[in-house]
């Protein structure tokens, strides 16, 4: 059976009902693990996205485009021409931490946006770095508050990182926004990975949240082992007069190599 690509009023429909799964992959066997796997939605660079085999090799996933804000189209008008390319190469919503009033635009123009709450990377200084956000009633608070701003700007939903899981619970009390919940418990409406992590591809910080599903770094390592040995077992026979020995080589008629020996003798 087809699985259907769900729509935004699908999973409007299923707030509070549903937990959707969400997985950030960078490259096509990625993609393609995460249709064969079931995965609902996945976050995708958008040079993937435009590409015309995205939906040949993951027609039923929820494609969300996004670049990270200080890489990303810098004015309101830049913004909304990039968010059109992407919803006219496929995209299902796309992510933006822009300003509120860029967030406004496309959702005047029915762009589904994505925003961000809680733990903001390009806006981690002002939170105290890298760390969790919300754990007191005011930083709560807060995250709340902007959460609100996004549903008044007209946002789809917002990913809400790295919050304590009352926080987010209360908040999908008394927001209609999809609450994608990276490290924020399951009172969201969508769990959200990175596929480095939960492959074991990561060799930098791992956060608390990530569960690590698969080594695949490991199994990287052990391929990359039977590569040198194989390398330098060639190396061995070659050096030795092993290879190559006379199965790999091509036969000819006897009497056909001494006339060719002859008239090399001849030259």
């Amino acid at each position: 059976m087809t699985r259907k690509r769900p729509t935004i009023a699908d999973i409007r429909a299923n707030k509070g009902k549903h937990q959707y799964t969400m997985m950030r992959v960078t490259d096509w066997d990625e993609l393609a693990a995460a249709e064969s796997a079931g995965i609902d939605m996945c976050s995708v660079p958008p040079e993937m996205l435009v590409e015309k085999r995205f939906r040949e090799v993951a027609p039923s996933i929820f494609a969300i485009p996004g670049q990270a804000l200080y890489s990303a189209p810098a004015t309101t008008d830049d913004t909304l021409r990039w968010a059109f390319r992407m919803m006219e190469a496929g995209a299902d919503a796309i992510y933006s931490a822009a300003a509120f009033q860029t967030v406004r635009r496309m959702a005047d123009d029915n762009i589904p946006v994505i925003g961000h709450v809680g733990l903001i990377p390009h806006f981690s200084t002002w939170t105290g770095g890298f760390k969790a956000v919300g754990k007191t009633a005011g930083s709560a608070m807060a995250i709340y508050e902007r959460c609100s701003q996004y549903e008044e700007a007209g946002a789809f939903g917002v990913e809400i990182e790295v919050v304590p899981p009352e926080v987010t619970a209360e908040i999908a009390k008394r927001s209609s926004l999809f609450l994608v919940s990276m490290g924020g418990g399951a009172g969201g409406d969508c769990q959200y990975l990175f596929a480095c992590d939960v492959l074991g591809t990561n060799t930098g910080h791992v956060p608390r949240h990530s569960k690590k599903y698969a080594d695949l770094a490991g199994e990287y390592a052990r391929i990359q082992q039977m590569r040198i040995d194989a390398f330098k077992a060639f190396v061995t026979e070659v050096q030795t007069g092993a290879y190559p020995a006379e199965k790999y080589l091509v036969k000819a008629p006897e009497a056909e190599m001494k006339a060719f020996a002859q008239k090399m003798q001849e030259k």
